[in-house]
């Protein structure tokens, strides 16, 4: 793969943060220095850890960026969920960030698995 805009990871990452700036916009003005930006830095994180990390020479710190992205992208679920329970955001609006989520964590989960060489095999060996 000649350049990280080609990865899906990052195509879907940059997608959740278009979705992510939409539906912040719905949260309370008091909300601006808090929740609004606590989700729209983490949904940031997600593709640009992605890009810094296919942008590293060794697999080891692809790897690192890519567990970073991960635990950004549960930042961005929990924020969402922590918004819902506030009665900031209802659930009809969470639902397909939340379900993009979901691909995302798969799609990366899978990508470091790749990485490391672990197959359904191995894991089955184990």
């Amino acid at each position: 793969m000649a350049n990280y805009k080609d990865l899906i990871a990052w195509q879907k990452a940059m997608d959740l943060v278009e979705a992510i700036y939409r539906i912040t916009s719905h949260l309370p003005a008091d909300e601006r220095f808090g929740l609004t930006a606590q989700l729209r830095r983490a949904a940031v994180g997600v593709p640009c850890n992605i890009a810094e990390g296919f942008g590293r020479y060794g697999r080891a710190d692809y790897l690192r960026f890519l567990d970073m992205a991960l635990g950004s992208i549960n930042e961005v679920e929990t924020q969402l969920l922590i918004s819902r329970r506030l009665g900031f955001l209802t659930e009809v609006q969470i639902v397909s960030p939340i379900d993009s989520i979901n691909e995302l964590q798969r799609i990366i989960k899978g990508l470091i698995r790749s990485l490391r060489g672990i197959t359904k095999d191995n894991i089955r060996a184990t």
